[in-house]
């Protein structure tokens, strides 16, 4: 369970290089992207994402603006008995809805939005050794729809990703007191 920890934190957080141009939510409104979201769907081509894909729960993420326009994210993970929590810091990069995170060489687009149902997200981690790109698909409920399901699977293949690179991930129920994060 130990060694688990490190490597889910290596594996949500290993994203891969942009071949292609991303596109991009058009004048991205930070008020109302603001708030809390479920991760419900991932597909990355990220070796330790794809090694524990099968055996991830749907995740909560929390997302802010700070003053300066940077992004803050904070994220839930359940994990057996308890939740593993972690924090990443975006800053602006100078185009509504792209954030880079200097230190860690990642990019974050927020590739479409309806705001109040779901967003899609674009990582990519830009590593000499392993560069990756995972897309992710935000739900402001835990439940999806099977059109909404449908439209996220239907983008997979313009980023240079496959069906098997795919995690759709179950409910992970009610979260645990003491997280902080409710």
């Amino acid at each position: 369970m130990a060694v688990a920890l490190p490597n889910l934190a290596l594996a949500l957080l290993c994203l891969l290089r942009a071949g292609a141009q991303v596109p991009m939510q058009p004048d991205l409104d930070t008020e109302k992207f603001a708030g809390v979201w479920h991760v419900t769907a991932i597909a990355s081509n990220c070796s330790l994402f794809l090694k524990m894909k099968d055996e991830m729960k749907s995740s909560m993420a929390i997302i802010s603006f700070m003053s300066e326009g940077d992004l803050a994210l904070k994220m839930v993970w359940p994990l057996m008995d308890k939740c593993q929590k972690f924090e990443l810091l975006f800053q602006q990069s100078g185009q509504a809805g792209h954030y880079v995170g200097a230190q860690e060489k990642r990019d974050l687009l927020v590739m479409e939005t309806d705001y109040s149902h779901y967003a899609v997200l674009h990582e990519a981690q830009h590593s000499e050794t392993e560069p990756s790109v995972a897309l992710e698909l935000l739900i402001r409920e835990q439940d999806v729809s099977p059109q909404l399901l449908q439209k996220f699977m239907e983008l997979i293949p313009t980023m240079g990703l496959t069906e098997d690179m795919l995690a759709i991930l179950p409910k992970s129920g009610e979260w645990p007191e003491g997280t902080g994060w409710q």
